[in-house]
């Protein structure tokens, strides 16, 4: 797994300062950074206003909204002297990365309305990179930065993303800055952070492509497990999320959550989908728990809030789940997380949950 924090936004930076510093003599204010409707001056200013922003989001442990500030600069203060301004405040990002614990989330409006130190770090990191190629192709010198930064930012904020080749110009086409062969352009695009759903004991944290392949082969996936964790079923179902993404169809809410117990930040399990909602607007659930965490009620309180955060999608009017016959207690979860068996046959049992009728929804939306 690629790793990402404050070491990464860090490299990010010094690599942006040694390029921009080389180039500050350069006519920043009259020339339009890359493809952008910003010059280079106003896009180097904005790269650190967001590096100060991410940092005092996570130092402030802001929840609701952005704190309410923003950096200016002095007056006088020359290219180099912004420069400056961007080693520091990427400093300031990296240190409350470092400092920051690995449960804490912060508000960012996109697409989930937060973000733990990770997701902080990759956007501190993108916007380096993407901002120091839009000043460096403005003002026609190089710039490329190193594969595993971009590798680390695609796997953890662009899960819908189809890797390719090159995780550079892959960032750049997934950006709207550059093209890539077989691929349509891209004139709108969002970076996405993972999902979390609380219950009264436990956050459901969604699953990166980075962590999903840390524990396809045997790691933590980033998270601090129980003894016995993760199971041999959360393992499998990770394998599923890195084989969805690396054919570009991975969706984040209908990826994989692992289950993590408030009191103590232990991750007991792993629940999820088995893909997105097919046509009829169905989609397959499936768990498992770490065999000390079993008997706790975890699955039960789990299955019922991300079923709840399903059926209130608009795209989706049945959950299912296929459980094995010999297998009584996952039957006692379903069945207490609301799910009607609707049919049997030799091995396995089948389980439904429906939603409201969408009309029905709306309805409710409206009144």
């Amino acid at each position: 797994m690629a790793d990402m924090g404050g070491d990464q936004v860090a490299e990010a930076v010094e690599g942006s300062v040694a390029v921009l510093r080389a180039a500050a003599g350069l006519d920043w204010e009259g020339t339009p950074a890359g493809r952008l409707a910003w010059n280079c001056r106003r896009t180097a200013e904005h790269m650190a206003g967001d590096l100060i922003a991410y940092a005092g989001q996570l130092a402030g442990r802001a929840t609701e909204a952005y704190v309410p500030f923003e950096i200016v600069m002095e007056d006088g203060t020359d290219h180099a002297g912004v420069v400056d301004v961007i080693g520091t405040t990427g400093a300031l990002l990296a240190a409350a990365v470092r400092t920051t614990p690995r449960e804490v989330r912060a508000f960012h409006p996109y697409p989930f309305r937060s973000a733990n130190r990770e997701g902080f770090a990759a956007m501190g990191v993108a916007e380096v990179l993407l901002h120091t190629h839009d000043i460096a192709e403005g003002l026609g010198i190089a710039y490329e930065p190193p594969a595993a930064l971009c590798e680390a930012v695609l796997t953890r904020i662009f899960p819908q993303v189809r890797p390719g080749p090159d995780h550079w110009r892959t960032l750049l086409w997934a950006t709207g800055r550059g093209d890539l062969p077989g691929r349509a352009p891209v004139t709108e695009w969002r970076w996405s952070n993972n999902l979390v759903i609380g219950t009264e004991r436990l956050t459901l944290q969604g699953v990166t492509p980075a962590a999903a392949a840390d524990l396809s082969t045997g790691g933590t996936g980033g998270f601090a497990w129980i003894e016995g964790g993760p199971f041999e079923g959360t393992r499998d179902a990770a394998g599923m999320v890195v084989k969805a993404y690396e054919g570009g169809v991975h969706r984040p809410e209908w990826g994989m959550f692992v289950l993590v117990r408030r009191e103590d930040g232990r991750a007991v399990g792993g629940m999820g989908f088995h893909g997105a909602p097919d046509e009829d607007g169905r989609a397959e659930v499936g768990y498992d728990l770490a065999e000390q965490a079993r008997g706790h009620g975890y699955a039960t309180e789990a299955l019922r809030a991300l079923a709840a955060e399903a059926l209130a999608r608009d795209d989706v009017t049945t959950l299912f789940a296929a459980i094995d016959r010999t297998n009584a207690p996952s039957q006692g979860v379903i069945s207490r997380a609301g799910f009607t068996r609707v049919s049997e046959d030799v091995e396995q049992y089948a389980y439904e949950l429906r939603g409201l009728d969408r009309s029905l929804r709306l309805y409710a939306r409206e009144s």
